[in-house]
C-alpha cells in the first residue's frame, strides 16, 4: 500500500502545553507507583529503587533522597543530552519529590497484596517514565544513562535499564529479605517491560 502524504510528513513538535501535561501525568504515575511499593515494603530498580532502599536504612524521606541521588546524574544529562533535556529532567526530579511529600495528604493506601503492589506499582512507574521519555524528559538517575545509550548507540532503553536494575536488586539483599527482593524484581521487570515494549524507534513519531 503506497504511503500517503500524512505518513511521510515530518512529525510535529509537541507544544509547551503538551510537554507540561505529560510531565504532570508522568510524575503523578511515578509517585503512585512508588507509594504502592513503599506500602508493601518493596524496592525497585533505578534511582527510585535506590532512594526507597536508602529510606529503609537512614530514615530520611524517599523523596529527599531521590533528589540528592539525582544531582550527579543531572550534571551528566546537562553535558551529554543537552540543556533542554537536563532542564526538563530537573523539573521532573523536583516535581516527583514535591509530589511524594504531598501525596500522603491526598491519598492514603490501605492494605495491598505484595505481588499486586510489585506488578501494578512497577507498571505504573513504567508508564510514567514512558510519558516523560516521549517528551524528551526523564526522572534522572539511571534513566539518563539508558536514554543516552538509546540516543547514541541505539540500545534498547528497557533492556539497558533491566541490566542496571539487576545490580541494584542484588545490593538490596543487604537490607531486605529474599522474598521481598524477589517481589521487588517483579516491579523492576514491569517497569522495564513497559519501556522496552512501547519505547521503540519508529513506533512513536512525536519528539
Amino acid at each position: 500500500m503506497p504511503r500517503t502524504q500524512a505518513d511521510t510528513a515530518s512529525p510535529l513538535r509537541h507544544s509547551l502545553f503538551e510537554d507540561a501535561y505529560a510531565l504532570v501525568i508522568g510524575c503523578s504515575l511515578i509517585v503512585l507507583g512508588l507509594a504502592c511499593l513503599h506500602r508493601a515494603g518493596l524496592v525497585t530498580g533505578g534511582v527510585a529503587g535506590v532512594a526507597l532502599l536508602l529510606s529503609y536504612v537512614v530514615k530520611l524521606p524517599a523523596g529527599l533522597l531521590f533528589t540528592l541521588i539525582n544531582i550527579p546524574f543531572l550534571a551528566f544529562a546537562c553535558r551529554t543530552m543537552g540543556g533542554a533535556f537536563a532542564l526538563k529532567t530537573l523539573i521532573v526530579s523536583f516535581s516527583v519529590t514535591l509530589s511524594a511529600l504531598v501525596f500522603p495528604h491526598l491519598m492514603t493506601l490501605g492494605a495491598i497484596n505484595p505481588f499486586w503492589a510489585a506488578f501494578f506499582g512497577g507498571t505504573t512507574i513504567g508508564m510514567g517514565i514512558l510519558s516523560l521519555a516521549r517528551h524528551q524528559a526523564g526522572v534522572g538517575g539511571t534513566g539518563v544513562i539508558t536514554l543516552w545509550l538509546y540516543k547514541t548507540r541505539g540500545w534498547n532503553a528497557g533492556k539497558s535499564q533491566l541490566a542496571i536494575d539487576a545490580g541494584i536488586l542484588a545490593l538490596s539483599l543487604l537490607v531486605i529479605d529474599v522474598r521481598h527482593v524477589l517481589l521487588s524484581a517483579v516491579s523492576a521487570v514491569a517497569i522495564s517491560g513497559v519501556v522496552a515494549t512501547f519505547h521503540r524507534p519508529g513506533r512513536y513519531t512525536g519528539y
